[in-house]
């Protein structure tokens, strides 16, 4: 539930991002640098993420993962809060922009420290042969932030003309996080820390500087993550982030055909993901990466062809195809995947690294990359597709080399060393 509370909130910036923050903070410009500027301003967040993984690495591992978890929801809902109440370029000037920017970055940060926390409170309570599956509860957070984003932004929209939910109804799915996050907060004060931890920090063995210690003994770990997370991040952005602008481009900027694949998607994934995770109890975390990365690459490109088409159905099938075979393959085992490679010492840190720097250097930046390789091509995808296809190349070396994990007792090693020797 904090998970999904957390993702409405940075998932609700994407889509204002495709449909409405062009026109209404960025007038001055044509409709197609309006669009970039205002990815420039969604990927800014991504840059705010290591940052919010190292604070909340830290924290999680020598304070705990609880009070982390409860800072981050906190910094995100009063950031996407305040974002409801902005006033535009048209009321301010350069001033709009610039505020949204600033908020932007405080999500990013909070959502940095977010993902390690949850995941590692799912996979460490969880049975040896059931990581994956309870992992996959995170991840599933995950695509009911998205469903609860565009569903809530798709009714706000529908429920008014266009001028009016350009004028003031686009705010009200950003206030109602106010409402959300104190539910999650309600919720994550009952947290209490997973056994091992809790073990670890009533002994007094908890690491002194776990961010050096991760640095020191587990840096392939934290690469090999990052690497892993290239493909998965980027293709889910592309589809859903720049393909709602995508489609809207094909089908009219009224039209919610974007907005229904997505939600329809989101709410597939409730069901796909942990579809997935369990299965990697079964036969491995890498197989299933593997999978996804290799069909995810080969997809791309079907993909842009029938969004291409305006047909609702084939638009849906695609996003369908997309997300909930060919990426949640990756994404489902992903939680339990990553935390397995990190010792329990550590583990906040170099999890949370690895996943947040790769969510940088991919997920972030898609949509603007995207957008831009689009222009340059005339409104032709193929440029978006050899992008994508360079970072899958990366995702499926890192895959590869990556050990099995599904197997390991993650309890068994006490320090980052003794674990890092034995991956």
């Amino acid at each position: 539930m904090g998970t999904t509370i957390e993702w409405y909130d940075f998932f609700l910036y994407g889509t204002a991002a495709a449909l409405v923050f062009s026109p209404l903070f960025f007038p001055d410009v044509s409709p197609a640098v309006g669009l970039i500027a205002s990815f420039a301003t969604y990927a800014v967040g991504f840059l705010a993420r290591p940052l919010g993984a190292l604070v909340g690495g830290h924290v999680g591992d020598r304070v705990g993962r609880k009070a982390m978890l409860v800072a981050s929801l906190l910094i995100m809902g009063v950031s996407t809060t305040l974002i409801g109440v902005l006033p535009t370029y048209g009321q301010v000037g350069i001033w709009a922009p610039i505020m949204l920017l600033v908020l932007r970055l405080a999500q990013g940060f909070g959502v940095g420290g977010e993902w390690g926390g949850a995941a590692l409170m799912s996979v460490e309570s969880a049975p040896a042969d059931k990581r994956g599956f309870y992992g996959s509860f995170t991840q599933i957070g995950v695509s009911g932030g998205m469903l609860l984003a565009t569903g809530i932004f798709m009714l706000t929209r529908m429920s008014m003309s266009h001028q009016a939910f350009l004028s003031w109804g686009w705010r009200l799915p950003f206030l109602l996080s106010g409402v959300l996050v104190l539910v999650g907060f309600i919720i994550r004060a009952k947290l209490h820390e997973p056994e091992s931890f809790q073990q670890m920090k009533d002994d007094n063995t908890l690491a002194t500087n776990p961010l050096a210690d991760v640095v020191k003994n587990e840096q392939r770990a934290v690469w090999l993550t990052a690497g892993m997370r290239m493909s998965q991040n980027a293709i889910y952005y592309l589809l859903t982030t720049f393909g709602i602008a995508y489609i809207a481009r094909s089908v009219g900027d009224e039209s919610n055909i974007g907005l229904n694949s997505v939600l329809i998607a989101s709410a597939v994934g409730l069901v796909s993901v942990p579809i997935w995770a369990a299965l990697s109890d079964r036969v491995g975390r890498r197989p299933l990466y593997l999978f996804g990365t290799v069909t995810s690459a080969l997809f791309v490109g079907p993909f842009f062809l029938l969004a291409d088409t305006g047909n609702p159905v084939l638009i849906t099938l695609a996003m369908v195809i997309g997300l909930n075979v060919f990426h949640d393959a990756m994404y489902g085992p992903q939680a339990a995947f990553f935390s397995e490679m990190f010792s329990t010492g550590v583990r906040y840190s170099g999890a949370s690294m690895g996943y947040q720097f790769g969510a940088v250097l991919s997920g972030g930046f898609a949509p603007l990359i995207a957008t831009s390789l689009l222009a340059a091509n005339n409104g032709r995808p193929w440029f978006v597709v050899i992008y994508f296809l360079f970072l899958s190349l990366i995702t499926g070396v890192c895959a590869y080399l990556a050990p099995e994990t599904n197997r390991h007792d993650i309890d068994e090693v006490s320090t980052s060393r003794g674990h890092a020797a034995r991956v």
